[in-house]
């Protein structure tokens, strides 16, 4: 294969949305994918298999006392996406600016959010968000309408968001990349968690990749572990990759390394050589350092006295407490809905009785709160032994039992008096980011505001890694909107 001019590594919302908004320039382009097309099958719609662990690939991972877990990392062209619950929502303003904390204080971005407005408008336009604004207080400046209007509320939710307006709150619509109807032709079950092989959901595969597979200079090579990249004269000069038994080597004039925040600084740290032994593109120690991953709790309001008919229920937001609630002011974090969750997928996770998990799937209401992790360099992805061992020291928990103190007084006043909760593992990293930190300073950061390489010319890294906090907001359309901004950083300085 004649070398190309952008290598890049993974296809996840990072990789498939550069690759989006490169292709046109015609340039030579190559994404190395590790996994291979998800493709339908009766199980992608049956939660005791979607739920039960049928699509994991089996990956060990180690937590810092050496147990191990399996994590939901998925490998398939679009990544982590093709599971995702398609919440395309923007940091708020305040997110990139210095934000006190009750568990310390979120250090900025090292841009404001002005600066940043055009990227998230071009990337809401490009994975077809279906939003409203006015009803969110909270909500940033768009400098256009979202470009669709909000997937509907069914029936039980437009009654739950006025129970909820009833107490001077402010829900509204969840900022969505699903088109309902299609997705609903697939089967009557919610898109949370369900992969998308039938349609509907907007993710990395169906909007970023398509878009950029359609430009006959762009290529995708499947089934293509990348193992190692290889430095000289402070570039990327190889990458190595293990496909169907062999090693194979390609080299590129720019590398774009996209694999997520785990797997990225995973993989520079496994790329230490005699010239850079602590890994690759970390003289300043940060490479998978600031690991964050939210905290998130399940919870579910019961009532024997009502039911819960709706079908895919994941439709609401509420920002009342994201930057104020706590004792002194301090920011909460954000609630919204869950994907309904029915009496299989509750017996899957849970382990209860299925008749039990149906009464009470139906009689409740299904709802998730986030708050912001903070970064912390002793909270870290790390090799031991060539193992992936992931550290993560939870930050700012206190914010989050109090925001889920308040949303249990505020449903047990709205008609549901049982409120049950179920935080999130410390082992499950559904939100990962931070490994490869954003800023300007070398010393303290691993790529620039543009997400280029303090130490390396020719290497990017576009995923959430480079994120430098996790807000209390879905990180999806943050990431696709950097991908835009790098994109443009790229074409414009001809780098």
């Amino acid at each position: 294969m004649t070398s190309p001019d952008i290598l890049i590594i993974g296809s996840g919302m990072g990789g498939a949305t550069l690759a989006a908004a490169l292709a046109p320039s015609g340039k030579r382009i190559v994404i190395l994918e590790r996994g291979d097309w998800l493709k339908d099958s009766p199980q992608t719609r049956e939660p005791g298999a979607v739920f039960g662990g049928h699509f994991s690939p089996g990956e060990t991972w180690y937590d810092a006392n050496g147990g191990t877990f399996t994590p939901n990392n998925y490998y398939h062209p679009g990544g982590n996406s093709k599971f995702y619950g398609a919440v395309l929502m923007r940091y708020r303003a305040e997110d990139f600016r210095p934000l006190k904390h009750m568990g310390g204080t979120a250090p900025g971005w090292p841009m404001p959010y002005e600066a940043f407005e055009s990227d998230y408008q071009a990337a809401e336009e490009m994975y077809q968000v279906r939003g409203a604004l006015g009803e969110d207080p909270t909500e940033p400046h768009h400098s256009r309408p979202y470009p669709f209007p909000p997937v509907p509320h069914e029936p039980d939710m437009v009654d739950l968001c006025n129970r909820l307006k009833a107490q001077g709150l402010h829900p509204g619509a969840l900022p969505l990349g699903v088109d309902i109807d299609l997705w609903l032709k697939g089967g009557p079950l919610t898109f949370d968690g369900f992969p998308n092989t039938r349609g509907g959901k907007m993710d990395a595969e169906t909007i970023g990749l398509a878009a950029a597979l359609k430009h006959p200079n762009v290529t995708l090579i499947t089934k293509a572990k990348v193992t190692r990249l290889i430095a000289e004269a402070g570039r990327i000069s190889t990458v190595e990759y293990d496909q169907d038994g062999a090693t194979l080597r390609i080299s590129a004039n720019l590398v774009c390394l996209c694999a997520g925040a785990v797997k990225s600084a995973c993989l520079l740290l496994a790329s230490a050589d005699v010239d850079h032994p602590t890994g690759l593109a970390n003289t300043s120690d940060q490479v998978g350092r600031n690991f964050m991953n939210h905290n998130i709790t399940a919870v579910l309001g019961v009532s024997p006295f009502r039911r819960n008919r709706s079908v895919y229920e994941k439709t609401i937001q509420m920002n009342d407490w994201y930057l104020t609630g706590g004792p002194n002011g301090e920011p909460l974090g954000n609630v919204q809905m869950l994907g309904r969750i029915t009496g299989e997928i509750m017996a899957a996770e849970s382990g209860l009785p299925l008749p039990v998990s149906r009464w009470l799937a139906d009689h409740s209401v299904h709802l998730m709160t986030m708050s912001e992790d903070l970064p912390n360099p002793e909270s870290r992805v790390f090799l031991r032994d060539g193992q992936i061992v992931l550290k993560w020291q939870r930050s700012n928990w206190q914010a989050h039992a109090a925001l889920n103190a308040k949303l249990k007084a505020t449903l047990k006043k709205a008609g549901w008096p049982l409120v049950l909760t179920k935080t999130f593992e410390k082992r499950t990293p559904s939100h990962q980011c931070g490994t490869a930190r954003m800023g300007v300073d070398p010393a303290s950061s691993v790529v620039n505001p543009f997400c280029r390489s303090h130490d390396l010319a020719n290497l990017f890294i576009v995923d959430a890694s480079v994120l430098p906090t996790s807000a209390a907001a879905n990180p999806s359309l943050t990431v696709a909107a950097l991908a835009l901004r790098t994109a443009r950083h790229i074409l414009q300085d001809g780098v």
